[in-house]
């Protein structure tokens, strides 16, 4: 029973920042020029798009284990 509920609070943080955020962001360095001494690179910011149904259905999956969770204690 304690591990439903820490779960649905976990559940619940992660819906709650998936529908803040909309997505994972990371940046790349590529190398684009190296002659000798002479190096140029090349920084990338690439997303990774997170769906909104992703985090709702998180939200929604916490908050019914918290509640079912809760019954049953």
């Amino acid at each position: 029973m304690k591990t439903a509920l820490l779960l649905g609070f976990v559940l619940v943080i992660v819906g709650a920042i998936a529908l803040a955020y909309q997505g994972i962001t990371y940046t790349t360095h590529k190398k684009v020029l190296d002659i000798g001494p002479i190096e140029a690179t090349k920084t990338e910011h690439k997303t990774i798009p997170l769906p909104s149904i992703v985090g709702g259905l998180a939200l929604v999956g916490g908050i019914a284990l918290i509640a079912t969770a809760r019954r049953e204690a």
